[in-house]
């Protein structure tokens, strides 16, 4: 699968030539803006895997823009700018941005840039996803152990016990152990035996 990126310069003549450079590369270029503001409008639309922006442009610069979409999207964002000052390479770190690369900018500069930055993005996407998923099971186990602690305290059953039967209710029923925690949690009564 093709990568998706999009370039973002006020100048054509340099998004012509950064056009030319990732197409003999291989990648696929779903869309050109000319300031910060169509670049919002074009990555929520296109959803890129790498944006290559221009620092300066018209309403709305590349480091706010990025900012922005980074909050939206997980996006890797390659700055291309003709000043490298102290200032602006801090800004452009604080707004998410991916790598950094003083004009002009050749193709032998330009490529490892734009792989780095999409194996950083897509490490990144993994670690999230993993983050994602270790979250929900924690809840998950939190909820069984809140489960199992009510059929503990209305049955006097000991730990095991209650997770035993917890187990059974599940098998019997071909339900999941969350499933079934969720309804003890919320059906479960005093008044109720278990059996």
């Amino acid at each position: 699968m093709k990568h998706k990126l999009m370039i973002v310069d006020d100048d054509p003549i340099t998004r012509m030539d950064l056009r030319e450079m990732l197409l003999a590369e291989g990648y696929l270029v779903v869309a050109e803006c000319k300031n910060g503001e169509e670049a919002i409008e074009q990555s929520m639309k296109h959803i890129p895997d790498l944006i290559i922006m221009d620092v300066k442009m018209p309403k709305l610069n590349g480091i706010k823009a990025s900012k922005i979409i980074r909050s939206k999207l997980n996006v890797a964002i390659l700055l291309l700018t003709a000043y490298s000052q102290r200032e602006l390479i801090e800004d452009a770190k604080k707004s998410g941005v991916t790598a950094y690369l003083v004009k002009p900018v050749t193709e032998e500069d330009l490529i490892p840039a734009i792989e780095i930055a999409l194996s950083q993005r897509d490490q990144i996407e993994w670690i999230t996803r993993d983050l994602k998923s270790l979250k929900q099971k924690m809840e998950e186990r939190r909820i069984i152990e809140k489960a199992k602690g009510k059929v503990m305290e209305y049955t006097s059953m000991t730990e095991e016990e209650a997770y035993q039967w917890m187990r059974n209710y599940c098998m019997k029923n071909r339900m999941s152990m969350f499933n079934v925690s969720t309804f003890i949690l919320k059906e479960l009564t005093e008044d109720m035996v278990i059996q």
